[in-house]
């Protein structure tokens, strides 16, 4: 479908740029409160778009970065496989496929073409965070070292076709989770904010008519682009490089490199990865489309961060990963960790153009998601299995001019929550019983790093343990003088006493009741020289006890 040539005057475009936008917030809104498990509804482990026909960004709500980075590109990659006929009124297309999607088998994209008058006029999409897909381990195994051990892999699959849901396939699924009922709950919280996108889409069409809101979306593409080609001009030509790693695989004790060259030219900007590591047996993989995304997440923290992504975004934007490395995985590659390299990376974006562009560069944060997973038999649901996954919180980096943010989501998962205490224990066997800022975790200097967090988690029951902790080998950095923040820790006391206290990443570690489990998280590095920190500073620091 092509777009009209109409033109709008700019009250009309900022009209509907805002409505595209209010769309998506409403879809995001019902997604979250349809959802069955808490890493949804709770922890907010999801996003959504409203895309135009062609499966380009109309509008976006707030979620997680790395998700709204690449529902567009499975859209339009679907559409290639199959052709954008495939797209029938009334469809609902699932998709997990990590060399399609990109991330890990977890996460599930729903694609819900619109129409209106028997034509195609764009796209409600969403991806969410599924608590189990089936695989070796319950929640998500961490040294799968294929992805065939880490659940159900989906292609794109019609599990309404027309409108008609696909019993079969429905049932399939159910049998595959060990959660199969609230897997099913979720898949329709996902319809539900599809069917909201589309409701609303069609009203907009309705009210305006076709040919003023597609003219109105090709201006606004066009605003983007320019600005964004400006933004790039400002920059100084030349090529910029970043190098770092990844503790470990999650299977070996190699450390796993990561390397970054960025090119400016004009009012282009090239990020190529060539050099870092091939593809690992450990789950740190990911597929070409996620790297796309998380690179976009970092050009959009340094290039024109104040306007909202939308199909005009990244056009001046390319991205060179070769196949076979951790940033264009290639069957098998296990991917359960794919955004721990991810992380990484975006920070090294920043550091990379740091040179060249200090009025918006920050010390590196923490850096990744710092998972902890704990399954078992809850003895108060007349022993009902459970599984509780949990992101944490950590530093953010310095800059010049304040100090970084302490305990805050990691850069990746943007509006994700960690679950209130009270929640988590009603829900769970286990208590926690400390909860804080960890001092003395951010990087030193003249702006400090933000600090990590610490928890305190008592066991009331056997409980199976998996920990996803990393950066402690390539710590937070600093700049301009700034010191390195602390990496992760994590200390496991046995109830004889013994004291596990050198473990990062475990996979289904059996732990007795009454075992106690405390994890700390890193802090940002800090900005300048720590011996120009004024006084008032120092002060406060140690009146809010984020010093000794």
């Amino acid at each position: 479908m092509t777009s009209s040539k109409a033109h709008n005057n700019p009250v009309t475009t900022e009209i509907i740029r805002n409505a595209f936008n209010a769309i998506a917030e409403d879809m995001n809104a019902s997604l979250i409160r349809s959802a069955f498990t808490p890493i949804i509804y709770e922890g907010k482990d999801c996003a959504v778009g409203l895309l135009d026909e062609n499966g380009d960004v109309l509008g976006q709500s707030l979620g997680l970065p790395l998700f709204l980075g690449n529902l567009s590109l499975c859209v339009q990659i679907v559409a290639e496989m199959k052709g954008w006929d495939y797209y029938e009124e009334g469809d609902v297309v699932l998709l997990n496929d990590s060399y399609i999607a990109g991330t890990h088998l977890n996460d599930i994209t729903v694609i819900m073409p619109i129409f209106s008058n028997g034509q195609r006029i764009g796209f409600a999409t969403s991806r969410a965070h599924w608590l189990d897909v089936g695989a070796k381990d319950a929640g998500s195994p961490t040294d799968a070292s294929e992805i065939y051990q880490e659940g159900m892999r989906w292609p794109p699959t019609k599990v309404y076709r027309r409108g008609e849901a696909q019993e079969d396939i429905l049932n399939f699924m159910r049998a595959n989770s060990r959660f199969g009922d609230a897997l099913i709950g979720d898949l329709h919280a996902q319809i539900a904010a599809g069917r909201t996108g589309e409701k609303r889409m069609q009203g907009l069409i309705e009210r305006f008519g076709y040919a003023t809101v597609t003219a109105a979306r090709d201006d606004i593409f066009a605003q983007s682009s320019a600005l964004e080609r400006k933004a790039i001009a400002a920059i100084p030509d030349g090529e910029y490089s970043a190098e770092g790693a990844l503790d470990n695989d999650g299977i070996s004790d190699k450390p796993v490199a990561v390397k970054l060259t960025v090119r400016i030219a004009g009012e282009k900007m090239e990020m190529d990865l060539t050099g870092s590591a091939s593809q690992t047996d450990g789950g740190v993989n990911c597929g070409y489309t996620q790297t796309i995304s998380a690179l976009r997440v970092a050009f959009k923290l340094l290039v024109n961060p104040e306007r909202p992504v939308d199909g005009g975004t990244f056009l001046a934007l390319d991205v060179i990963a070769p196949e076979g490395s951790i940033f264009h995985a290639q069957e098998p590659a296990a991917c359960s960790w794919y955004f721990s390299s991810l992380g990484l990376l975006i920070d090294m974006v920043v550091r990379a153009l740091s040179s060249a562009m200090p009025e918006r560069a920050a010390a590196a944060h923490y850096g990744d998601s710092m998972v902890t997973i704990f399954s078992g038999k809850d003895t108060r649901n007349d022993d009902a299995f459970f599984v509780a996954v949990e992101a944490n919180c950590g530093g953010w980096g310095a800059w010049d001019g304040d100090d970084g943010q302490d305990c805050l989501i990691n850069n990746v998962n943007g509006s994700f929550r960690d679950y209130p205490i009270e929640v988590f224990e009603h829900r769970y066997p286990m208590r926690i019983a400390k909860y804080g800022i960890r001092q003395d975790s951010g990087g030193q200097g003249e702006y400090r790093g933000g600090n990590g967090s610490y928890r305190e988690y008592h066991l009331d029951g056997d409980t199976n343990l998996s920990l996803w902790f990393e950066r402690s080998v390539t710590r937070p950095w600093g700049l301009s003088g700034g010191e390195a923040g602390l990496g992760p820790k994590v200390e496991i006391l046995a109830p004889d006493g013994t004291i596990c206290d050198d473990l990062l990443k475990t996979s289904a570690m059996a732990l007795k009741a009454g075992s106690i489990v405390r994890v700390a998280t890193g802090g940002g590095g800090g900005f300048g020289d720590r011996a120009q920190r004024s006084a008032e500073r120092l002060e406060s620091d140690r009146a809010n006890n984020f010093i000794a």
